[in-house]
């Protein structure tokens, strides 16, 4: 008997524009607390974390201004696309977090959001450094060096 080779991660929403706009320090596996039909719209695949990052309130991390677009089978009872979203992690992660957040300044941004092996839906978030206009432009200047050393020696 073979067992298929299952996909470990089903990716929903990734933010692209979050390793250009920042220095990643740390990254983590959070659970995410949905309704049913959040969970029903994310499998459809049509949610955008690009614009959203995750604070403190009450001592637990929120996951803010992601939209998750209203399910469209959905009854009176369908979710807010923007709400807060309250973000599942273990308590010394959290504390890391906070402490991050208040006493460094760094951001909790979203990287992606996806659904595990298990068919839950999680969310990969990252404690990050915003990074300036000269090192954006290093950054590009180096990945197009990096392209263009690549071609050349491809031709040799």
């Amino acid at each position: 008997m073979s067992k298929k080779a299952e996909p470990e991660r089903t990716v929903v929403a990734r933010n692209r524009k979050a390793r250009h706009e920042y220095f990643i320090e740390e990254s983590f596996e959070a659970g995410l607390a949905l309704t049913g039909t959040e969970v029903k719209s994310l499998r459809s695949g049509r949610s955008t974390v690009a614009e959203s990052y995750a604070a403190e309130r009450g001592g637990e991390i929120w996951l803010l201004n992601a939209n998750i677009p209203e399910y469209a089978s959905g009854n009176r009872n369908n979710h807010e696309p923007r709400r807060a979203r309250k973000l599942l992690l273990h308590r010394h992660q959290i504390r890391k977090l906070i402490g991050a957040i208040t006493r460094e300044g760094r951001t909790v941004v979203p990287l992606e959001v996806y659904f595990n092996a298990r068919g839950r839906a999680k969310i990969e978030i990252a404690l990050v450094k915003g990074k300036q206009a000269h090192d954006k432009r290093h950054a590009i200047k180096e990945r197009d060096w990096q392209r263009q050393r690549s071609r050349l020696l491809r031709t040799r």
